[in-house]
């Protein structure tokens, strides 16, 4: 079996014809296709499954699970196998999972000298809109990037602002400080804003004079 298997993978990853293969093997062509016209032992049927489960799911991972992994989530569904029946299947499927990218960091240090840190990593306050903090996000897209400010007050946890750009830039930022002004009607003096040490920070004293930049 192990001779005819050959045989057939010749055909398929090389071109070779298969009397080409039996001849330089020293087999009858007659018994390679009463081979191969057979009909699938019972272990056979389960490898032909198995490796088509584990290309569905490699697939579903974006091609990032491994040999462990994909194990694993064929154990959840019924599967008796481990990794070390895994791992040769998908090196013969040629499957090997890669490492996600990190996401990229959006912080960048301003042209500005820092603000002050008047929060001191202490992330509460004792009334609305004492002290704000912002966030930024990166959202992948079949488009490319999309990226996400956002204004929250720290004593509600409500979300007051938020603005979304293709360019992480000031304006964003600024976009989604604006809306969180207008949510509470114009009028906030006295608010701290704290965020990451950005290049959007230049652009924060547009609005506050109280801005807070510290990481």
């Amino acid at each position: 079996m192990i001779v005819a298997a050959f045989i057939a993978s010749q055909r398929t990853e090389h071109g070779v014809p298969h009397e080409i293969s039996c001849r330089a093997l020293g087999v009858s062509p007659s018994w390679f296709y009463k081979w191969k016209t057979r009909t699938p032992t019972a272990r056979e049927q389960r490898r032909a499954r198995l490796d088509e489960e584990i290309g569905k799911h490699f697939t579903a991972s974006g091609g990032t699970y491994g040999s462990p992994r994909i194990a694993r989530d064929l154990r959840e569904v019924g599967w008796r196998v481990s990794e070390n029946t895994v791992a040769p299947r998908m090196v013969e499927l040629g499957l090997a999972g890669r490492t996600p990218k990190r996401p990229r960091s959006l912080t960048r240090q301003g042209r500005r000298a820092a603000a002050p840190d008047l929060v001191r990593r202490k992330f509460t306050a004792v009334a609305p809109d004492v002290l704000w903090v912002g966030d930024g996000t990166m959202i992948h897209t079949g488009e490319g990037p999309l990226y996400l400010a956002t204004v929250e007050d720290l004593f509600s946890r409500r979300l007051l602002g938020f603005a979304m750009s293709e360019h992480h830039d000031a304006a964003l930022t600024v976009a989604s400080l604006q809306m969180a002004v207008a949510t509470r009607g114009g009028d906030v003096d006295g608010v701290i804003f704290h965020s990451d040490r950005g290049s959007e920070a230049e652009a924060m004293d547009r609005i506050f004079p109280n801005v807070d930049d510290g990481a």
